[in-house]
């Protein structure tokens, strides 16, 4: 996701790319969630809708800004990137900033675009051991994603994230955020896809634990891998 050629378009626009992605983003999951609502009673059939509709989003929004701005669209991967020392912690700050505001105003554009009132506190509750868990694996496994395919299959990172987020909404209890920003951005909606204001800290907290988890593990189960690379280039 991250790219030196993320270098060459500048700090205002790097932001504007995580701001707008994070929109985008967010439009996606608050949108196709009311859209499936309004189509079917049936909520495996409105998951179902919901998962494609953020997968497709993300695999998208990654091809088209990861170039710009590594498209990280989530503060949990930019802290990532900051603890691996590709980008600083005042940067890694400021993209946290960006995509917490991108996703808020994403819920609201969803929100206006079918008629609901433009902020409404969720009432749905996601809490519990089981759905903590499931915050952490969905944000280990994202991280490990993105950081396996950047090592391995660096031209497929797109369609891993993609992939994995639309089966990550199934199989784990909490329908994978797996990203602060669309925590905090779901707490605003009442609709299929929110999360109570109160619910969000723990969800915040299990997923940036299972991102940093990821990257202790990846760095080691793929150090074999880079010292491999590193012997070719003589480096």
């Amino acid at each position: 996701m991250t790219s030196r050629r993320s270098l060459d378009y500048g700090l205002s626009r790097r932001l504007a790319a995580e701001g707008f992605g994070t929109l985008f983003l967010m439009a996606a999951v608050v949108g196709s969630g009311i859209m499936a609502a309004r189509l079917t009673a049936d909520t495996a059939v409105a998951l179902l809708a919901n998962a494609v509709a953020t997968g497709a989003m993300l695999t998208v929004l990654i091809t088209i800004l990861g170039p710009v701005s590594g498209a990280h669209l989530n503060p949990a991967v930019s802290l990532v990137f900051a603890l691996k020392g590709e980008m600083s912690r005042s940067m890694a700050v400021l993209y946290a900033a960006v995509q917490v505001g991108g996703g808020i105003a994403g819920t609201i554009l969803a929100h206006a675009m079918f008629g609901l009132k433009l902020i409404a506190l969720s009432q749905h509750a996601r809490t519990g051991g089981g759905q903590w868990l499931a915050e952490w694996v969905a944000s280990f496994g994202l991280v490990a994603t993105i950081l396996a395919g950047r090592r391995l299959a660096a031209g497929s990172v797109a369609w891993l994230v993609g992939l994995y987020i639309t089966a990550a909404y199934w199989f784990t209890a909490s329908t994978s955020f797996a990203n602060p920003a669309v925590a905090i951005a779901r707490a605003l909606t009442d609709t299929f896809s929110g999360i109570r204001p109160a619910d969000v800290p723990a969800f915040i907290l299990a997923q940036l634990a299972g991102a940093a988890a990821a990257l202790v593990v990846t760095d080691w189960l793929l150090a074999p891998a880079a010292e491999a690379a590193t012997s070719r280039t003589g480096v």
